[in-house]
């Protein structure tokens, strides 16, 4: 058996400059995601900033990402930190300006990184002036464009919707005597796709940043924007389906089959509308957040087939606390495959909504820092883009915060049996000297764990860090068109090992990735297979056995270089 070597990869602005005339650049892209409240603070408010990321920029290019995903910075009066946008055209000042912005996109281009932003445009803040002006009364210019609906003869709400945040989906209004829709706070009222200006209106304020030169959007809830004309009533869901949640447990959300207050069929066409908008500036792209625990694959499936509606999304399935395992990333996967064989998924095992999987699945196990190397070297092999969430490279865990502490109004509806997204959302540490972990010379607007200050940027230089070994699978990922774009076949790995291959034109790479803590050995036919020496992994090939260590990988390709 030969053992191949690649030439070395440096990490250097720029290095990502190699997508600047591929529009396909999306698919098999890394994006980071950003959330701007907690990754620099440049003026001293506690609270982080364009400029603050503007500032960090070039640590996010040495990782050897594609994209930068910024989560929402527009004008906001902040109930939901962001998530209910009152100016669709403005940066809120507390992130700073529209300048800010533009000099934040034009050093990302120049650092190589493509700029991807946040549309939240299912729902609105009741501070938005259409919705100002849609509570008015029932006849001015806007009434229609969120959705109203008369109360039942016994003043009750019109069905039994229910809000992910708890509670009816249905708000009083004095003013109009009617109750309005919301699918999360009752300040972040329903917008009405039912109604084609409200659909002209949120395209033009998408129109407006690809003007600014964005690269691409992450689609917040895509699956909620159309309800069902009908107001039917939701069915309840049976008992033994409601471990498949995305809503805490506590939560009766999970109570019922959500037929009718999502996933209608009248959102493809919107979709159509909004690829089309995108396919006027080539090179853009867009993800959508799938947020359904019942048909989460199938919805991704509809929505990214037939290249005309959205290039990618992501749904829960790794986003769960239902543990990793080789059966259950194989099922994903194949299932995925099955439904939508033209279709593209993005896949990330942490963002600002979820606990944080260094804790979710691995407080579980014995080594923290090998499991997490192993969970890395996952999600950068299998086929799909990838989302990481700021702080996963650093391997942050999931905050404890005290009650006084909590900022997110879910947490503090379900406290203490769900505490809430704080603890996936304090600061990025960046130094393990410098105050509130060169985070902010002010108070920062939540704490900053201790016990992640010895995790800092600054802390990890060794060769052997988590940080470290990020940088080494992205780059490793980057020069292999097998890992970026290629098919994926599963083979038969045996009960704790992921055994299989990528492939793209003519050329095979064999992946082994053992997700346990025991050491792993493989009867395999290796004939023709080079190991791939560059790949930094552990696992080794003795008198014919593919040996892995707990939580080894191993990687060997079969035929020419694509």
């Amino acid at each position: 058996m030969n053992v191949l070597h690649d030439a070395p990869f440096e990490h250097a602005p720029g290095a990502m400059s190699r997508h600047a005339e591929d529009p396909d650049w999306w698919r098999g892209a890394v994006i980071y995601q950003i959330y701007p409240r907690s990754f620099q603070d440049s003026d001293g408010d506690g609270i982080g900033d364009l400029k603050g990321i503007t500032q960090r920029l070039p640590h996010i290019a040495s990782l050897g990402v594609d994209a930068i995903w910024i989560s929402p910075f527009f004008t906001s009066p902040m109930l939901d930190f962001g998530y209910d946008v009152s100016d669709y055209k403005q940066v809120d000042p507390m992130f700073g300006s529209l300048a800010d912005f533009d000099a934040m996109i034009t050093e990302a281009h120049r650092l190589g990184l493509k700029v991807m932003i946040d549309q939240v445009i299912s729902h609105s803040s009741d501070r938005h002036p259409w919705f100002v002006e849609s509570r008015q009364n029932r006849t001015n210019p806007r009434a229609d464009w969120y959705v109203w609906a008369d109360p039942k003869p016994d003043g009750n709400p019109p069905n039994n919707w229910l809000s992910i945040f708890g509670g009816s989906a249905w708000q009083w209004d004095t003013s109009r005597c009617q109750y309005y829709l919301h699918n999360f706070l009752a300040s972040q009222p329903d917008l009405n796709f039912h109604n084609p200006q409200v659909q002209d209106a949120l395209l033009d304020a998408v129109r407006f940043w690809l003007d600014r030169g964005v690269d691409g959007f992450r689609l917040d809830t895509i699956n909620f924007y159309f309800h069902s004309a009908g107001l039917e009533d939701n069915p309840p869901l049976e008992h033994d389906q409601r471990n498949a949640k995305i809503a805490p447990a506590v939560n009766p959300y999970n109570f019922q089959e959500h037929l009718y207050d999502k996933n209608q069929p009248e959102n493809i066409a919107f979709l159509k509308r909004f690829r089309a908008l995108l396919d006027e500036y080539p090179g853009t792209t867009a993800v959508g957040e799938v947020g359904d625990a019942q048909r989460g694959l199938d919805i991704v499936a509809q929505y990214t087939s037939g290249g005309d509606k959205v290039h990618m999304c992501y749904s829960f399935e790794f986003l769960s606390q239902e543990p990793l395992s080789p059966m259950r990333v194989r099922s994903v996967m194949e299932t995925f495959q099955e439904k939508a064989p033209d279709g593209w998924s993005c896949w990330s095992f942490s963002n600002h909504d979820v606990v944080r999987h260094a804790s979710r699945w691995a407080d579980q196990v014995h080594d923290r820092d090998a499991f997490l190397k192993m969970t890395t070297t996952l999600i950068l092999s299998l086929r799909g883009s990838v989302c990481l969430y700021q702080g996963e490279e650093l391997g942050l865990t999931e905050a404890v915060l005290d009650l006084r502490d909590l900022q997110d109004p879910y947490g503090i509806q379900f406290w203490p049996t769900f505490k809430g997204r704080d603890g996936c959302r304090t600061p990025m540490v960046w130094s393990e000297t410098e105050p509130n972990a060169g985070f902010s010379a002010g108070r920062p607007w939540l704490p900053v764990p201790p016990e992640h200050l010895h995790l800092a940027v600054s802390a990890q230089t060794a060769r052997d860090s988590l940080l470290a070994h990020y940088r080494d699978m992205l780059a490793f990922r980057a020069r292999h068109a097998e890992l970026v774009k290629g098919d994926i076949r599963f083979l038969d790995g045996g009960e704790n090992v992921l055994l299989f291959e990528r492939i793209i034109a003519g050329s095979t790479i064999l992946v082994a990735i053992n997700m346990s803590e025991q050491a792993a050995e493989l009867s395999l036919n290796l004939e023709n297979h080079e190991t791939m020496a560059d790949s930094g992994a552990a696992g080794w090939v003795e008198n014919g056995a593919l040996k892995l260590p707990p939580y080894g990988s191993w990687f060997a390709r079969k035929g020419g270089r694509p």
